[in-house]
């Protein structure tokens, strides 16, 4: 079951009407059987993993609260952690693991029994899996009691609006938020509705739209010229952006529907004006995860150079090889962790000229340069991100640079021409691409309105017709502008 389906439309308007209709204490097996069906919908089987992994982790976080022993304490949470993390490894990195030692000792002339299980991947496991080991780890420390309601915590894992993609929530956050009660409220409903709209809109007429273009290059790269690849390129990054921060609002919206709270998990990620800044604005609730629960415990940045450089490495690289069994994203990870150590080092010498040179980081003219090449070099780790093979993503890296000066050049020049000629073949007409870009640049203009201090207050603050001109843009273009016929699944469902 897709956000973007009528199925999901039908399902969602029917549980929040019966979740309103019910007595507060009995909404928590509505809301449960819910997310179970919800579950379901993609393969019946594989609810006996998040069943398992919920026991698991309900089962020694009960254990670990009625032992004051340390020693048997970290047992527990060591099983907690090795069995869900033995669930993820079986179905997501098993073949990758076998297949990747075979290569490796082929030169060697050793052999190596490949076996396959074909398992197909657990739609949402790597996500209810990192929920669960945070859970179990707050309980280790005393920061949350263990949840006694088995119930109560088997929601925890499953909630639909965020199971499958996120965002990651602590239980420190969510679990309480199960035992409040709720009111109806036609303002928070409206907010809730709106973010919802606003994802749908990102996903369906600016991610699946341009989603044609990207995928007839990345599937053949070798077949297209340097423009092309640089636009599908470009298209990636605007494609995985809205695709997946339109499910995080569809997720936060459905959420706030109910009267549950969030966390926030994109902040408009490519106006950072540096990388460091990109990974506090992206995925801000896996980003903090692998901060909290890997880098931090590893030493952070408080250790040697050498070490902290280390620890870095190791936590982007972790991150990608999270995101998927390939080594296109190890690759991805490495370079974004490789962006952060250079940023560390060159951190002086940047100072050194800007003060020479008299910017501060205040203005403008250190800002919009600052933002373009932070965006330059995160598109350049998506190639890897999106490639389908390592050889796939450097040819597209070394190729890019082919004619695509002359191509901005006839852009410039408006040689309409030349830009027809490299547009031919992308898989896109002249009318979707010129409602892919109308609509990436309503976004922008949306995103250059949102400041700290709560974009919907800002909104409701806005003279009525122009509040409802958005509103009324935003559903029209769902409605009519929809790329439905081309829709998939989002793209963060893979991992």
């Amino acid at each position: 079951m897709f956000f973007n389906s009528l199925h999901f439309v039908g399902f969602f308007s029917l549980v929040a009407l019966v979740y309103f209709l019910l007595p507060h204490r009995r909404r928590w097996m509505l809301l449960l059987g819910a997310s179970y069906y919800f579950y379901m919908c993609w393969k019946v089987e594989y609810i006996a993993l998040i069943l398992a992994s919920t026991g698991i982790a309900w089962g020694t976080g009960i254990a670990m609260g009625a032992t004051t022993d340390r020693v048997r304490r970290l047992r527990l949470l060591w099983l907690s952690i090795a069995s869900n993390l033995g669930l993820l490894f079986t179905f997501k990195y098993f073949e990758f693991f076998n297949d990747s030692v075979a290569v490796l000792l082929e030169p060697l002339g050793l052999g190596w029994y490949e076996s396959s299980l074909g398992l197909l991947l657990p739609v949402g496991i790597s996500f209810y899996t990192f929920q669960t080991l945070s859970y179990s780890v707050a309980v280790y420390k005393g920061t949350h009691p263990p949840e006694r309601h088995p119930g109560i915590f088997a929601l925890y894992v499953a909630f639909f609006p965020q199971l499958v993609a996120g965002p990651i929530e602590r239980s420190e956050n969510l679990l309480p938020q199960f035992y409040r009660k709720v009111n109806f409220d036609y303002r928070r409903i409206a907010d809730g509705l709106k973010i919802m709209a606003w994802g749908l809109f990102k996903k369906v007429v600016i991610a699946d739209r341009i989603a044609a273009v990207v995928n007839t290059v990345y599937d053949q790269p070798e077949a297209f010229g340097g423009p092309q690849l640089m636009l599908a390129t470009f298209f990636f990054a605007i494609q995985i952006y809205c695709d997946f921060s339109g499910y995080s609002d569809i997720a936060i919206g459905a959420a706030r529907v109910l009267g549950f709270d969030l966390m926030k998990n994109f902040d408009r990620p490519y106006h950072a004006k540096s990388i460091a800044e990109f990974w506090k604005r992206w995925h801000i609730s896996l980003s903090t995860w692998f901060r909290d629960y890997l880098y931090i415990p590893m030493g952070g940045s408080r250790v040697v150079k050498w070490r902290w450089y280390y620890n870095l490495m190791i936590t982007f690289v972790v991150s990608g090889l999270w995101h998927g069994a390939n080594w296109t994203f190890v690759a991805w990870g490495a370079l974004n962790g490789l962006y952060l150590v250079l940023e560390i080092v060159l951190a002086k010498p940047r100072k050194a000229m800007m003060k020479a040179m008299g910017l501060a980081e205040t203005s403008w003219a250190y800002k919009i340069p600052a933002v373009m090449v932070t965006f330059a070099l995160t598109c350049l780790a998506w190639v890897f991100f999106r490639a389908d093979s390592v050889p796939d993503a450097l040819y597209v890296i070394a190729h890019m640079p082919d004619g695509t000066l002359d191509f901005i050049l006839s852009a410039a020049t408006l040689d309409f021409a030349g830009v027809k000629l490299v547009l031919k073949g992308l898989g896109i007409s002249k009318s979707d691409l010129a409602i892919a870009i109308a609509a990436i640049a309503f976004m922008e203009a949306g995103h250059l309105y949102q400041r700290p201090g709560g974009t919907m207050a800002r909104i409701a603050a806005l003279p009525t017709p122009v509040r409802w001109a958005g509103y009324y843009a935003v559903v029209a273009g769902i409605v009519f502008l929809g790329a439905f016929n081309a829709s998939q699944q989002f793209i963060y469902f893979q991992f």
